[in-house]
């Protein structure tokens, strides 16, 4: 069977599935299905992605099976993080302090904010 690709040979946008077939009871479904992220990368980006799990994500390692250095490496991360939609070095938000979360909770006993509010606050996003 040929690999399921995601971007389109012709014009390089992303290719959705309408289908999905068994092959075991003729059963087919019909809609919108979504690949992915990982369908997002070149071949070439999956395949470095494959070394970084085989060599789980241990950057020395990687370098040693491909033969580049560190930078180079580290660029070809950067380069499947921003394929794949995500933003390189972006911080996850923390957890709240205690202060904060009785404040919030507070502030929802009261009706000042809502539920969604609140839990986007103790979520740490603003």
């Amino acid at each position: 069977m040929n690999p399921v690709i995601g971007q389109c040979p012709i014009c390089q946008e992303t290719l959705h599935v309408t289908r999905l077939h068994c092959r075991n009871c003729d059963t087919a479904l019909e809609g919108h299905f979504s690949l992915g992220r990982l369908y997002q990368l070149s071949a070439q980006q999956l395949a470095f992605v494959e070394i970084f799990i085989r060599c789980e994500g241990k950057i020395n390692r990687v370098e040693q099976e491909i033969g580049l250095s560190y930078p180079a490496v580290r660029a070809r991360l950067t380069e499947v993080i921003e394929a794949m939609g995500y933003e390189v070095g972006a911080p996850e938000p923390g957890p709240v302090s205690e202060e904060t979360r009785r404040e919030v909770l507070a502030e929802l006993s009261d009706g000042t904010i809502s539920a969604e509010e609140a839990l986007q606050m103790l979520r740490g996003k603003d």
